[in-house]
C-alpha cells in the first residue's frame, strides 16, 4: 500500500514538473490530459502527506515522553490525545482512495425521468424529482440543459432528458437509476386516500469522442412540429429532430432548442450517450455482481427508493436507510442518501464482499 503510494506521489511531482513544460503548455489536448491525471492524484497526495507529517509528530512527541522534564512529559501527552485515531482515520481515508475508481466518474451525465404507474400523479411525480435532481446540481455548482421534454396533461413530465454538466456528476448520480415510488394524497383525491405511483430514473454517462465514433451514414434523420402538453404544436416549423441509428436501433429525439440546428446538435449528443450507456451494460453485465451492486445497472426495473409524504419518510431499500427528511431531500439536500450510498458501496469494496444489494 505504501509503495503505491509513494509512486502516486512520485508521478504527481512528475506531473507538476510537466505542466511547467512550454513544450506541454503550448499542446491544449496533452495539458487537458495531464491536468485531468494531477486532479484524479491531488486529493490522494495531500492525505498521505498529512499522514505522514501526523506519523512523524507521534514519534517525536513519544521520544519527549521519556524526557527527564515532567512539564514536558505533560505536554507531550496532552497533544498525544486522539492523535493515534486521527492517524487511524487517514489510514482508512487512504484506503478508500486507492479503492478502484469507476473510470466514468468525472464525466457529465444525461438523466431520463419518465412517469411510470399512476398516469398523471406519476407525471407529477417525475416533475418533482427533476425540481429535486436541479436543486441538488445549483447546491453543487453544476449547470442543467433540458435536452428533451414532453410534458404530462396535468403538469409534471412524462418523459425528460436532460444533462447535468459539473465535476464528477456521474460519481454522485449515477446511484439514481431506478424505479422511484411515491406514497401520497394526490391533488385530484377527493376522499384523502393514499396513492401510489412511480417514476423511473436512468443516468447514463456522456460519451466523449474518442470513446465512440458514430457515422451519420448510419442515421437517418427526420423532423417534425415540436410539441406541448397533450400534444398539441407549438410552433409550424419543424424545428424537432428525431434521429434513428440504424445498426442498433437506437432512438432519440429533442425539440427544446430554438432551431432545427440546435436541436440536431443535441440530438446528437443524445443518441451517442445512449449508444455508449448500452456498450457499459454489456461490459457491466460481464463483471462480479459486486461491482454491479448499487450502482443499479444490472436491472433498471429495480425499485430503489420510496419517497412516503404522509410521514415525510424517504426509504432506500438497497442499504435499508430510513429518513423522516423527506422535506429536506425534496428541496435538493439529496447528499442525505447519496453519502451513506457510497459509504456502503466503498464499505463493500473494501471488504470484497460479492453479493448484490
Amino acid at each position: 500500500m505504501f509503495e503505491r503510494l509513494d509512486l502516486i506521489v512520485k508521478r504527481y511531482e512528475e506531473l507538476n514538473q510537466l505542466l511547467m513544460d512550454p513544450q506541454v503548455s503550448s499542446d491544449i489536448k496533452k495539458m487537458t490530459q495531464l491536468l485531468k491525471e494531477q486532479r484524479q492524484l491531488e486529493r490522494t497526495v495531500e492525505v498521505y502527506k498529512l499522514y505522514l507529517s501526523k506519523i512523524e509528530q507521534e514519534e517525536s512527541l513519544n521520544l519527549l515522553l521519556e524526557d527527564s522534564d515532567k512539564e514536558i512529559q505533560e505536554m507531550a501527552s496532552l497533544e498525544l490525545e486522539g492523535l493515534p485515531e486521527e492517524i487511524e482515520k487517514l489510514l482508512e481515508d487512504l484506503k478508500i482512495l486507492l479503492l478502484p475508481k469507476d473510470p466514468n466518474d468525472d464525466k457529465n451525465v444525461i438523466v431520463e425521468i419518465k412517469g411510470a404507474a399512476g398516469g398523471d400523479e406519476g407525471n407529477l411525480f417525475a416533475g418533482d424529482l427533476y425540481r429535486m435532481y436541479s436543486k441538488y446540481a445549483e447546491m453543487n455548482g453544476w449547470k442543467i440543459e433540458i435536452l428533451n421534454a414532453m410534458e404530462g396533461s396535468m403538469g409534471g413530465f412524462a418523459a425528460l432528458e436532460f444533462m447535468v454538466s459539473g465535476e464528477n456528476v456521474y460519481s454522485f448520480l449515477k446511484y439514481e437509476s431506478g424505479v422511484h415510488r411515491v406514497q401520497r394524497v394526490p391533488e385530484t383525491e377527493s376522499q384523502g386516500r393514499i396513492h401510489t405511483s412511480t417514476a423511473t430514473v436512468l443516468v447514463m454517462p456522456e460519451a466523449e469522442e474518442v470513446e465512440i465514433e458514430i457515422s451519420w451514414n448510419d442515421i437517418r434523420f427526420d423532423t417534425y412540429n415540436s410539441s406541448g402538453p397533450g400534444g398539441q404544436s407549438v410552433n409550424t416549423t419543424k424545428s424537432a429532430v428525431r434521429l434513428t441509428h440504424i445498426p442498433t436501433n437506437t432512438v432519440v429525439a429533442c425539440q427544446e432548442g430554438k432551431s432545427q440546428h440546435e436541436n440536431k446538435d443535441k440530438a446528437f449528443r443524445l443518441l451517442k450517450t445512449r449508444i455508449y450507456d448500452k456498450i457499459l451494460q454489456e461490459q457491466n453485465e460481464k463483471e462480479s455482481s459486486q461491482r454491479r451492486s448499487l450502482v443499479g445497472r444490472g436491472d433498471r426495473s429495480e425499485k430503489i427508493r420510496t419517497y412516503n409524504y404522509p410521514q415525510n419518510r424517504i426509504t432506500d431499500h438497497r442499504i435499508n436507510l430510513t429518513l423522516q427528511r423527506l422535506d429536506a431531500v425534496m428541496e435538493g439536500r439529496l447528499e442525505l442518501v447519496l453519502e451513506p450510498l457510497l459509504n456502503e458501496f466503498q464499505r463493500r469494496q473494501l471488504v470484497g464482499e460479492k453479493h448484490d444489494v
